[in-house]
């Protein structure tokens, strides 16, 4: 589950209140990665194998997320009678993000698998025909608009996030193919990888403000994008990188953390209303992102940072308000640092 919480508020007594009480692919994959480097291998061949069984059928009607059970259905409704955590309301029970596309959450699995492969877990036979199976079902889809990775309630757009992980599907697959002498067309793949990368490059990029945008054509910057070197997508000497880690740190920081996005910005309009914490996973990917450049000592001072927000348990939320130094969002929040 990404929380054992619903309905904590991402800002109090906003109406960004979500249930988190489910599997999304997208957090358990990278929560699994992280379990894999640490060495809990059973824990991911057993998440592995409820993917394989959640996602039996046919790969087309993949959901970015399900029941603890596997359950399809998720129907959100909202808890009138209920107060909600200091006034914060709507209380919500169910998700109706589990109906939304989001392109990114078949990169997330794409890379979970090839990662597993990388650090000698026991193969399955099946997870490479999902792989496959998915790598068909993105061929046809990679081009729609999405909902992105923040879920948005609006319409869908196409997110530059969203494109960067769906070429991770196919540098995965072909690599599996390089690298274990896995079955496909792999100069099919290749031809399709360099399609999005060169659509990315051009309609993801905002040539006079030097950096990569949330979403196509439009000038709004997005934390995600810190992902574009972590994945491999593009060095992060590149330029283009480069411009974009400066605009972050320009545009995005609060007190030295991470926003999201600006969420008052007309422009990245989510269908809710502004407002909202810092967002903790992306600030880790600042941190990962400075270590990746060589900046080690900013790298080390962020996440000492980071580590220092955790509550006497340990333990972190999604999101944090460096104003009154109080955790917000569903707790605890399971997101991995990095895919890198």
């Amino acid at each position: 589950m990404a929380a054992p919480t619903t309905s904590l508020p991402e800002w109090p007594g906003s109406s960004r209140n979500w249930d988190y009480r489910y599997c999304w692919l997208r957090d358990a994959t990278l929560t699994i990665y992280a379990f894999l480097l640490g060495g809990y291998v059973d824990e991911a061949v057993a998440w592995r194998e409820w993917l394989l069984r959640a996602a039996a059928g046919d790969p087309a009607d993949l959901q970015i997320m399900y029941g603890v059970g596997g359950e399809r259905r998720l129907v959100e409704y909202e808890a009138s009678w209920l107060a909600g955590f200091e006034a914060s309301r709507p209380v919500r029970i169910g998700n109706a993000a589990h109906q939304q596309l989001q392109l990114d959450v078949f990169g997330e699995v794409s890379d979970a698998l090839y990662q597993a492969r990388r650090l000698e877990i026991a193969a399955d036979q099946w997870s490479w025909s999902l792989e496959k199976a998915l790598l068909k079902v993105l061929e046809r889809r990679w081009h729609e608009p999405d909902h992105g990775i923040w879920e948005v309630r609006d319409q869908p757009r196409h997110f530059t996030h969203s494109k960067v992980m769906a070429w991770v599907v196919f540098d995965r697959a072909i690599r599996s193919v390089e690298r274990f002498g896995l079955d496909g067309p792999a100069d099919h793949w290749r031809t399709i990888r360099a399609e999005i990368h060169a659509e990315v490059c051009d309609r993801g990029y905002d040539r006079e403000r030097g950096m990569f945008t949330q979403t196509y054509g439009t000038p709004v910057l997005d934390a995600a994008l810190l992902q574009i070197s972590l994945v491999g997508f593009l060095p992060v000497d590149d330029p283009r990188v480069t411009g974009t880690i400066r605009a972050v740190e320009r545009e995005l920081l609060n007190e030295g953390l991470v926003l999201r996005y600006r969420t008052a910005d007309a422009d990245a309009a989510d269908g809710l209303p502004p407002g909202e914490g810092v967002f903790l996973p992306c600030s880790f990917w600042l941190a990962d992102v400075y270590l990746q450049s060589g900046r080690r000592d900013e790298a080390l001072r962020l996440f000492e940072k980071l580590v220092g927000l955790r509550n006497d348990v340990g333990l972190l939320s999604e999101e944090y308000d460096p104003g009154s130094g109080r955790l917000l969002g569903n707790f605890p929040q399971a997101f991995r640092i990095s895919l890198s």
